[in-house]
């Protein structure tokens, strides 16, 4: 039977197939595994790819030697099933490696921790399934090779088959599983695919059925209670936990406010205050704008809008505003009318912010860029071009204000490039640091700013002190001639220099304790017991 199966071939090609589907579908269940902890960030996919990419290598060199040395495909397929256990075991325990693998390197990290902590998580995870799946086409090559007549013909099917079913595997969970099931849902799809395929194997051959049986029954409990799709496990008061095409998405609340988070480990993306007023955030500050333009009726465009907490504040304390929204992600959008209260008002277009700009024909007395995160900085959004892009449809009277999340001085850092970059975009540049924050509000003029003092601007005392506040912390921004462009923005290198500074100041008082104390003092202090 094992002969016929194998004279066949169709099998062999099979696997093949359905090998590099599964191969690039947990490359991209990766990258969605990680980025609630770590980010989506460029530096996280070189990780991811480069990671993958090593396993492979290894797993094509080592596979060849032993299809060379023991040519039994039983041996193949068995390793196909183990491939297939551990990957279905990732949504039951990946999480808490990365917490672990983390929370182990807060006390052995100085620098660079996010990222050895995400090289490190994506190590343990993921090498050694994908070492087992990289042995599979130099095994196949082995058993479908007649004879070296056809040696080429036979590779030659063999990488068309890999390759088609990479293609599949690199479209459908993006735009269909992740989406549709989840993140947890899809690594158990493509594991159920490997696990069957070694099945069958030895279903027909009649062997292995007591590693088959164990193998279905690891599956089977997996299935059972790794099919969650939340990340922070350890949240308890969720209002929504969900993954769209681009982000995880994460809707909590407190006694006063309800926050939308896309990452775990990083701060809010969008906040709302129950009593429908100020945040006390940056979005508070970014109000300045539209009294700082001296538009009677102010039209205004957000590039970012995520839950519109800016949007729904300039409706109701502008209400004479005219509000566009741009955001890439409709999900966010959605999230933003079930739990956020944005205004229909509001009009939202989910599109990328650079190109709205660029079909886009109007022109507005404020636009506001908020599209920076943690470190995933859009560089299409940060460079000369698209700051150029932004003045050409801002009015005579025009202000763009950009949120800087990252307070980060020096020379050469993350805010120096963006703010030169601005400056050499806008000849009027003013700051105002946002107080009790990393924030820090940027204010752009087409034109010599009119006088600004925050004064009379409001019948609300609440905002008229928050905007004198605001022009009380203005100072001119002067250029160190610093610059981003299309063709080089490192945006994220020089973001995750802040990140890292952040996380060290934020772990060091942890390693402070473990030194005192010692790892039970430790868990004693973060477990409220000491």
């Amino acid at each position: 039977m094992e002969n016929r199966l194998l004279k066949n071939k169709g099998y062999l090609y099979l696997t093949e197939f359905f090998s590099g589907v599964s191969v690039m579908a947990v490359e991209l269940g990766a990258s969605r595994l990680l980025a609630p902890y770590f980010s989506s960030s460029q530096i996280v996919w070189t990780i991811i790819i480069g990671t993958i990419m090593i396993a492979m290598a290894l797993g094509n060199i080592w596979g060849g030697r032993a299809a060379d040395k023991d040519p039994d495909p039983g041996k193949l397929y068995m390793r196909l099933i183990i491939a297939a256990v551990w990957i279905g075991l990732i949504p039951l325990v990946g999480k808490y490696i990365i917490i672990g693998v983390s929370g182990l390197l807060v006390l052995a990290v100085n620098t660079n921790y996010l990222i050895i902590a995400a090289f490190v998580s994506c190590m343990v995870i993921f090498v050694f399934p994908l070492f087992l799946l990289g042995t599979v086409t130099p095994s196949l090559v082995k058993y479908t090779m007649s004879s070296m007549e056809d040696s080429g013909s036979t590779v030659g099917k063999l990488e068309a088959f890999n390759t088609v079913g990479s293609i599949i595997g690199t479209f459908l969970p993006t735009f269909v599983t992740i989406p549709a099931v989840g993140t947890s849902i899809t690594f158990l799809i493509f594991s159920a695919v490997l696990l069957i395929l070694g099945l069958v194997y030895f279903i027909i051959t009649k062997t292995k059925r007591t590693a088959c049986i164990v193998s279905a029954v690891v599956f089977a409990v997996s299935v059972t209670f790794g099919h969650s799709d939340s990340f922070a496990f350890w949240e308890t008061d969720l209002l929504y936990e969900g993954e769209s095409i681009y982000n995880y998405l994460q809707v909590s609340e407190n006694s006063r406010s309800v926050a939308l988070s896309t990452n775990v480990l990083f701060g809010v993306q969008s906040v709302a205050m129950k009593d429908g007023g100020l945040t006390g955030m940056y979005y508070d500050y970014a109000l300045a704008a539209p009294y700082m333009s001296g538009a009677d009726e102010p039209e205004i465009l957000v590039l970012g809008m995520g839950s519109g907490t800016f949007s729904t504040l300039c409706s109701k304390y502008i209400p004479s505003s005219s509000i566009k929204g741009v955001e890439i992600d409709e999900k966010i959008t959605d999230l933003a009318h079930a739990y956020f209260g944005l205004p229909d008002t509001v009009e939202v277009a989910t599109y990328d912010g650079r190109a709205y700009l660029a079909a886009d024909k109007g022109k507005y007395d404020v636009i506001m860029v908020d599209a920076y995160q943690d470190i995933t900085i859009p560089f299409q959004m940060s460079s000369v071009e698209f700051f150029t892009l932004v003045k050409e449809h801002l009015k005579d009277n025009g202000v763009m204000v950009v949120n800087l999340n990252m307070v980060s001085d020096g020379e050469g850092s993350i805010n120096a490039h963006l703010c030169d970059t601005i400056a050499s975009v806008f000849d009027y540049v003013k700051l105002a640091d946002v107080r009790g924050s990393t924030n820090r509000e940027l204010f752009a003029f087409v034109n010599e700013p009119r006088e600004f003092s925050g004064v009379g601007v409001s019948g609300d005392i609440r905002l008229e002190t928050c905007m004198v506040t605001v022009a009380e912390s203005l100072y001119d921004y002067q250029s160190g001639g610093l610059l981003l462009t299309d063709d080089k923005a490192p945006v994220e290198l020089l973001g995750i220099q802040v990140i890292d500074e952040l996380i060290s100041g934020e772990l060091s008082y942890y390693k402070r304790v473990f030194e005192e104390r010692g790892l039970g003092g430790l868990i004693a202090d973060l477990t409220g017991t000491g």
